[in-house]
């Protein structure tokens, strides 16, 4: 076995009745297990992010409900020269409206998550998360912001319709981050789910079929006011294995907890250590690397960025700084049969975040 920590294997609830981590909650499982039962206001986020890429263009949608306010988010991205970049953006004061369940889209049964009106306009967004048949169906529409260059153009519809696979058997990591009885967090990250669908913007469409992956960043917790973190995510074929990557870094440092995982043509590989970060914060654009300790290390791998997605906020109560580069890895992994597979350009991303909220 390649960590040392408790694997769950049992639902179970997060938190007791009086709101603080149960103690049994504590560890990771292959499949979601735990019933993310919040309760109460205070420093409370939930979110469910996707990703999902082809070679050539991809697409993120973002539902978060931070207490005090929530942001539904989607964006777009095509590579090369000649392609396209936005972000659309709604904040939700309050968070009205927007309820994210206790229990994890891509699960059996789980809820939809549903926000924004049907025929949004303006700066408003429209995302929909549910199950259905064996996949969990994304769809969003938005308008397009506008051109600095054009501020009075038109802006184009933006309707996306996705599925993102779970094929019988695919493992996920789900782990609780524990800094406190009261500050913790759950998250389950699923890579190397199989996609398809369109994104169209007016007349254009985009197409996502072989070689689409989703990727899903699932968030229930109670957080310190300050937090820095690294990410880094990917999915694809490479080295004969249908593999996915999911590595964290700074925020789970002390806590005993780790989110790292290797998914290998379905089966998950635990990581129990804290990986080597090494990038450079004056030059997003230069290779990353991402190593864990050892002669034989289960992580021996460079990150190339072609794309930096850079965010700046500082909105009173909320400021953030992200980095979210797209590239690709490249490198060796070594799961925990002791197999040694070549990582070969595999599409993701590594992120740099501080945020306070």
């Amino acid at each position: 076995m390649a960590t040392h920590e408790r694997e769950i294997t049992e639902p179970v609830d997060l938190c007791l009745p009086d709101g603080r981590l149960n103690p049994a909650a504590r560890g990771w499982s292959r499949q979601p297990l735990h019933r993310a039962n919040l309760r109460g206001w205070g420093r409370t986020k939930r979110w469910e992010y996707w990703c999902v890429t082809t070679p050539a263009h991809l697409v993120a949608l973002t539902v978060s409900d931070l207490d005090f306010l929530a942001l539904n988010t989607v964006y777009v991205l095509e590579y090369g020269s000649g392609g396209r970049e936005f972000e659309r953006t709604a904040i939700v004061p309050g968070g009205r409206g927007v309820h994210l369940p206790e229990t994890i889209a891509g699960a059996s049964g789980s809820p939809a998550v549903v926000v924004g009106p049907q025929r949004p306009t303006g700066g408003k967004v429209r995302i929909e998360i549910r199950e259905e048949n064996g996949a969990t169906r994304l769809r969003a529409r938005c308008l397009t912001p506008s051109s600095p260059q054009e501020p009075g153009g038109t802006r184009e519809t933006v309707e996306v319709d996705l599925f993102a696979a779970l094929p019988a058997g695919h493992e996920s990591l789900s782990v609780v981050v524990p800094w406190s009885e009261r500050c913790f967090q759950y998250t389950a990250k699923h890579t190397a789910r199989p996609a398809y669908g369109t994104v169209r913007i007016g007349d254009r469409v985009l197409e996502f079929g072989e070689n689409a992956w989703a990727v899903l960043d699932h968030g229930r917790g109670r957080w310190p006011r300050s937090v820095d973190w690294n990410w880094g995510a990917a999915s694809g074929r490479t080295g004969g294995h249908t593999v996915g990557l999911q590595f964290g870094g700074r925020w789970t440092r002390g806590t005993g907890a780790t989110e790292n995982a290797l998914c290998v043509d379905g089966r998950l590989t635990k990581i129990g250590e804290e990986l080597e970060w090494h990038w450079s914060p004056d030059d997003y654009m230069a290779p990353w690397t991402i190593r864990s300790a050892g002669d034989l290390p289960l992580v021996d791998l460079t990150f190339t960025p072609f794309h930096n997605r850079s965010a700046r906020t500082d909105a009173g109560l909320i400021a953030n700084r992200t980095d979210q580069c797209f590239g690709h890895y490249t490198g060796r992994i070594r799961d925990d049969k002791g197999r040694e597979i070549a990582v070969d350009r595999l599409l993701g991303w590594a992120e740099d975040v501080h945020m306070r909220w």
